[in-house]
């Protein structure tokens, strides 16, 4: 028997065999690979942040008035102004932990309605009152920020945080126009009545609630894109002649988008 060609054809099996491995092995080390390792910080060091919020969600701080009888008054409130900014300083502790330094501003415009269940002034017992409350006011805010970077996915690094401040809530001129609704009794069919009332300003505890994403646009520059809920505590709207106006609170539910920029 001839053993030459069975020995061949043995070999050539063999060194395909062999090859098979090596060049899977190959096809591997070329397929395209997505890190997931711990939060690329850029290490320790100071940096410095701009934000743009969109507030298209409010818990706008619903007002009462509070009448030297001791009645209240309620009012269901709208607002519009959405748009907020800021500007930051902040330090990275490590490659998780971050801490800032923030001022925010925004306004808005306070546009409520309420019924109260009392007369109006000059109006017979059991009749009501209707009111329409407008107002315009300011914010300037000073937050202490803390934030925990979670693991970093192909240059995007999600995070959370929490923070805590006050903010200095400054009321325009408050308009109310109150008008008689009948019930029991008639209206005496007087026109509504307006008044003006100067507004209050006072300091507010704040705190907000984070979460979003950022993404290494260079070594040194992030994009910041995320949710914000912050809370603004309640307070004085006006008082003048017996009457009271307070707010419970301005609650923002924002979308920003910002950059942070490292310095070393």
């Amino acid at each position: 028997m001839n053993w030459r060609p069975i020995l061949f054809s043995a070999c050539c099996t063999a060194a395909l065999l062999a090859g098979g491995p090596a060049m899977a092995a190959d096809d591997l080390l070329d397929a395209p690979e997505i890190s997931i390792a711990a939060a690329k910080a850029g290490g320790q060091g100071f940096y410095l942040r701009g934000d743009l919020g969109y507030a298209p969600w409010t818990d706008e701080g619903d007002a009462s008035l509070q009448l030297f009888d001791g009645d209240t008054f309620d009012f269901n409130a709208d607002s519009s102004k959405p748009f907020s900014g800021s500007l930051g300083i902040g330090y990275q502790i490590n490659d998780m932990v971050r801490a800032d330094l923030t001022g925010d501003y925004f306004d808005g415009r306070f546009d409520g309605s309420g019924q109260a269940d009392i007369p109006c002034a000059g109006e017979a017992a059991g009749t009501s009152c209707a009111g329409d409350l407008r107002a315009s006011y300011k914010a300037v805010g000073v937050m202490a920020n803390g934030y925990v970077d979670l693991a970093t996915v192909a240059g995007l690094t999600p995070y959370v945080g929490a923070g805590l401040g006050v903010t200095q809530l400054r009321w325009d001129d408050v308009a109310l126009r109150t008008d008689c609704v009948t019930g029991t009794a008639a209206c005496s069919g007087a026109a509504p009545v307006d008044q003006a009332f100067d507004g209050e300003t006072s300091w507010r505890l704040t705190y907000a609630l984070m979460a979003g994403v950022s993404y290494d646009m260079t070594e040194r520059l992030k994009l910041d894109v995320g949710y914000r809920y912050s809370k603004i505590g309640d307070g004085d709207m006006f008082a003048r002649g017996g009457v009271d106006g307070r707010d419970d609170g301005l609650g923002r539910h924002e979308l920003r988008a910002g950059l942070r920029f490292s310095l070393w």
